[in-house]
């Protein structure tokens, strides 16, 4: 099943007149959950579209971002990274997701191992977890839920934009500090925190 092509979430089609369908009693069919693969699929296809990575203003600042209509319900993201800028270490807790890289590079260190989801306020992460990518522009990842990363723009002169999409939409970002091995909840962000 091919994902729909992105959209910005401000340029919806508006929805069908009440005559463009005719009434029944029946339930409206619910289309399947996005997978992890079709996520990817759609983030890849989002970078490669060279008119939607140009709509995307950058900010020499701060990152900037863009809501996009991603498939199947899922909650989608076009993100512009300025130089040094990262999203620290945190999580997106029941959802799982993917990204890729339209321009620029990226750098994105995780966790080999999934942590526990509550009930902690500090671990100390055994040796051999820690895993690096660089995803350059036309490469992408898909992670599962509890994923925990951080992604950075480690370049001095030139900016980043990714596409990322998660399904469920997120339900909270959990954030991390980290100091070694210690790895300590910091913060939990809701999603009227971000959009």
């Amino acid at each position: 099943m091919s994902a729909p092509a992105p959209t910005p979430a401000s340029a919806q089609a508006a929805p069908a007149s009440p005559q463009a369908a005719p009434a029944t009693d029946a339930e409206p069919e619910t289309a399947p959950a996005p997978t992890a693969a079709q996520l990817l699929d759609f983030v890849t296809r989002s970078a490669a579209d060279a008119e939607l990575i140009a709509s995307l203003p950058l900010d020499p600042e701060g990152r900037t971002w863009l809501r996009l209509e991603g498939p199947g319900g899922s909650e989608a993201w076009l993100i512009g990274w300025p130089p040094g800028t990262g999203t620290g270490w945190h999580d997106h807790a029941e959802s799982i997701g993917a990204f890729a890289t339209a321009a620029g590079t990226l750098k994105e260190n995780s966790l080999a191992a999934r942590i526990p989801t509550s009930a902690w306020k500090s671990l100390e992460l055994a040796e051999d977890l820690d895993r690096e990518r660089v995803l350059a522009a036309g490469e992408g990842r898909a992670f599962g839920q509890h994923h925990v990363h951080e992604v950075l723009n480690e370049s001095t002169a030139q900016h980043a934009v990714s596409v990322h999409a998660y399904y469920p939409p997120l339900p909270l970002i959990r954030r991390y500090s980290r100091t070694g091995p210690v790895l300590r909840l910091e913060d939990v962000e809701q999603p009227e925190d971000w959009q």
